[in-house]
């Protein structure tokens, strides 16, 4: 969801948006590559149920599903949409998500909030017998998804259009049971119809044998008895009772129904707006997410009963210029009303780590206005039941957390989410944007929970982690539209250290005298090395109070003062041990600061005569990718200075290739990675230790200091 506007494409009216009956709802999830025809078919079937009086375009930005102003303007979905309609007495929510792997955060969702997916590819999509890298990773996120899936082709009148192909493509990655219900009718060139292969008696033995596939399929999936005895008995099974088998079939995510669809011509919306009403599943039907207690204490999960206590999560949250934050939520549980009380629970960090920067609260507060989303627009609501998708105004919210009642207070497992590699350092363009750039982050982070913001106290920098390119780009654009905050991005700046090359003395002399108490410390010591991450040691061997007792400490702190600021580069320095073994004092001008004084001077000299090692931080990376391009794959890592482990087969033609790699090398290797395996290759870090860095490489580094 985004920023709400007007547009000509609001909902006609001719439909009441407002469910009772779960039995009635079904939430679909369109999935698929992009350029593949997910926001054109949505458009198309609000056509053809009456919602909208005019389909509009993605090329015009005046679709339903991209409302957001960086969608219209780059003609792509960029966020979560939630289109509803009504056909055949049922509420069917389509939820339209991005097809760019950058914004695989909002796909996540809408698996979370529907109970069905479709899967949209169009009908070139296997000119060369194959579908692309990247469409076959979408089309196994959706098998891991755990949601019934079915198959929609669309562009069938593209020149390039080979729906056997397709069909033969899709089969190398859902499996054998991808099965087209239809046939398109042609007249020529032209898209007249479909042929239903469901239904007995087919023209053509070619229709005939898939006819037979296809009921063998779903007689076999459903797992029926009535229906298999007379299949077997070699009855002829009606056609009513295949399309009432085809959600169980579907449950078992092994039979996976295709459709045919021309969207410009308006063959096929019927048929699959039929099959949504009747093979698909009802919210009652969907395995619910576990669900705790506050305190962690595991519960049994809630049916989609209207009368039940009240358990639902926020899937996507927005800022409204005129009404506030506004929450899309997935009520799975009870019944949603407006100026009630709720408990809102946000436990992500419980089950999912706080490197995910979301930390856990508890709160409780009141439902605002309620209403249902229509792309853009919010249709007011009386109440939202369980199985339906809704909005509330004004609740503090962020997407994940679980709302529920006060008296029953409920935690929902939250849905896996994509580890953004991205790193992207920004800063406020004036003193103005940076008074709001604080509290804007904190928001988007609250909205996009793919995103995690990193203040770094080390570097100074504020750091956006994001999917890629085009993640990055939404985040600013949404900084700047939303919240009024400008900003400029920086160069990252990788946390170095410093460490001593080897072992030496250093003389530290802090003697001052300008009238009254002057300021007299003398100290001498030894520093060496210590092994990789062995720390800080500090030791003693003066004799005879050359350096009286109570300086000792102040000493110490002077060195640890100094490693802090480090000495060639101005990066800390790392695993040494000082000793102190002799010094100088004065019975007045001697002081605490003068020692610590002293003991960075001697720590400084130390390191000079020395000389100070650059090191910088190394990760441990996992790149999956396809087995085609594994050897390309360690190519480049050893190109960027990494120190391969090893290579682990995954399955599915793709193989894991393990490696250490300096931070350094890393810092755009999200973008190159996708560009190498073409929007397949995937890939996580993480800290590994630090290793000295070489030092033609080390001298062009820019001193802090």
């Amino acid at each position: 969801m985004a920023e709400r506007h007007t547009s000509r494409n609001a909902p006609t009216g001719r439909h009441d948006l407002g469910a009772q009956d779960p039995a009635r709802i079904r939430n679909v999830v369109l999935v698929g590559p992009p350029g593949g025809g997910k926001t054109t078919l949505v458009e198309a079937l609000l056509l053809h149920t009456g919602a909208l009086s005019r389909a509009g375009t993605v090329e015009d930005g005046t679709t339903v599903s991209d409302h957001e102003e960086f969608e219209r303007a780059h003609h792509r979905s960029a966020s979560l949409a939630v289109v509803p309609l009504v056909h055949r007495r049922t509420k069917i929510n389509l939820l339209d998500t991005p097809g760019y792997a950058d914004f695989a955060g909002e796909v996540h969702a809408g698996y979370r909030a529907a109970d069905a997916a479709l899967f949209v590819v169009p009908a070139d999509a296997a000119t060369d017998g194959t579908l692309d890298d990247a469409t076959r990773l979408l089309a196994r996120d959706c098998l891991d998804a755990e949601v019934p899936s079915a198959v929609v082709v669309t562009k069938l009148d593209h020149a390039r259009a080979d729906l056997a192909a397709v069909v033969g493509a899709l089969r190398e990655t859902f499996g054998e049971r991808v099965m087209p219900l239809f046939e398109p009718v042609r007249e020529g060139e032209r898209i007249t119809g479909l042929q239903h292969l469901l239904a007995p008696g087919s023209a053509s033995p070619e229709q005939a044998a898939a006819h037979d596939r296809l009921v063998e399929a779903i007689v076999e999936e459903a797992e029926d008895e009535a229906l298999m005895e007379a299949y077997l008995d070699g009855e002829e099974v009606a056609e009513s009772a295949l399309v009432a088998d085809v959600d169980a079939a579907m449950s078992h995510r092994v039979f996976h129904p295709l459709l045919p669809v021309c969207a410009t011509a308006g063959v096929g919306l019927g048929e699959l707006l039929d099959l949504v009403v009747a093979g698909f599943p009802a919210p009652a039907e969907r395995r619910v997410p576990d669900a705790f207690t506050p305190e962690g204490r595991a519960v049994a999960a809630q049916a989609a009963d209207p009368d039940g206590p009240l358990v639902a999560e926020v899937v996507s949250t927005s800022s409204d210029p005129y009404v506030g934050r506004v929450s899309v939520v997935r009520v799975f549980s009870g019944t949603l009303r407006p100026d009630v009380p709720l408990h809102v629970s946000g436990h992500a960090a419980s089950f999912l780590g706080a490197d995910h920067g979301h930390e856990d609260h508890d709160e409780d507060e009141r439902s605002g206005p309620l209403s249902y989303p229509f792309g853009g627009q919010l249709v007011p609501a009386a109440e939202i039941v369980a199985g339906d998708i809704g909005c509330v105004s004004r609740l503090s919210a962020e997407t994940g957390d679980t709302v529920s009642s006060p008296e029953e207070p409920r935690v929902l497992r939250p849905w896996s989410m994509p580890d953004p590699q991205l790193p992207v350092a920004i800063e406020a363009e004036t003193r103005s944007d940076e008074d709001k750039l604080s509290e804007a982050l904190t928001r988007l982070a609250a909205e996009d929970p793919s995103l995690r913001v990193e203040r770094n106290a080390e570097t100074h920098q504020v750091v956006l982690w994001v999917l890629g390119e085009a993640h990055a780009d939404l985040a600013l654009d949404r900084l700047r539209s939303r919240y009024g905050v400008q900003v400029v991005e920086r160069d990252l700046v990788v946390p170095l250290r410093e460490t001593l090359a080897g072992p030496a003395t250093g003389h530290g002399r802090h003697v001052k005298q300008s009238g009254g108490h002057g300021q007299y410390a003398v100290c001498d010591v030894e520093v060496e090395p210590l092994p990789a991450g062995g720390g800080f040691e500090f030791a003693d061997r003066v004799v005879g109070g050359a350096v009286p007792r109570q300086f000792i400490g102040s000493v110490e702190k002077g060195v640890q003062a100094q490693m802090a600021r480090g000495t060639r580069l101005g990066y800390p320095m790392v695993d040494l041990k000082v000793t102190l073994v002799d010094g100088k004092s004065h019975s007045v001008d001697s002081s605490d600061m003068a020692f610590q004084t002293a003991g960075g001077l001697a720590l400084r000299e130390a390191a000079e005569a020395a000389g100070v090692v650059v090191l910088e931080p190394y990760d441990k990376v996992a790149v999956l990718v396809q087995d085609s391009l594994v050897g390309e794959t360690m190519s480049d890592l050893s190109a960027r200075r990494g120190r391969l482990l090893g290579t682990d087969q995954v399955g599915d033609g793709r193989t894991r290739v393990l490696a250490l790699v300096p931070q350094t090398e890393l810092v755009r290797y999200a973008i190159d990675l996708r560009a190498a395996t073409h929007g397949a290759g995937t890939f996580t870090r993480e800290f590994a230790h630090y290793e000295p860095m070489p030092e033609e490489l080390a001298g062009g580094v820019s001193s802090r200091r």
